[in-house]
């Protein structure tokens, strides 16, 4: 890529992240790549490390935990021959991620049931403070 690049803001700006928020990932060892200096010792970063950054936001977005990331990233670092491994960890993952999908869709059909609710009282011209319990969840857990 030679000595051209993209600065911290530059990256900042392209992932969503702050300035400080990428500092802290190259501190917890999350970049999967050492970061570049330029000779003013700035950082100085390549369009893998903006697209390893943005892996690790929707990682995190979703709720991964650091510690989990860190463990990701060090398995890419060792290269091949640990695919088996990263798999699990995204399966993993991703099973997380469908099992609290499943608990917002089940937050939101309640809160789709009360505000029909409500507007069912404001259209009768009722303004009373009817207190109304949805139907039991198909599975019986509470939501």
């Amino acid at each position: 890529m030679g000595t051209t690049g993209l600065s911290i803001g530059q990256v900042a700006e392209r992932t969503g992240l702050s300035v400080h928020a990428l500092r802290f990932y190259e501190r917890e060892g999350i970049l999967a790549n050492p970061v570049r200096r330029d000779s003013g010792g700035r950082r100085v970063y390549g369009e893998d490390d903006v697209e390893w950054v943005t892996l690790c936001v929707v990682l995190r977005a979703s709720g991964m935990p650091l510690p989990a990331i860190r463990q990701y990233t060090d398995m890419v670092r060792r290269g091949d021959g640990n695919e088996e491994e990263r798999l699990a960890l995204l399966r993993q993952h991703r099973e997380r991620v469908t099992a609290q999908i499943g608990q917002l869709t089940r937050c939101l059909d309640l809160i789709g049931y009360k505000v029909g609710v409500y507007e069912d009282i404001l259209d009768r011209g009722a303004g009373g403070h009817e207190c109304v319990a949805p139907p039991a969840p198909e599975n019986g857990r509470p939501v």
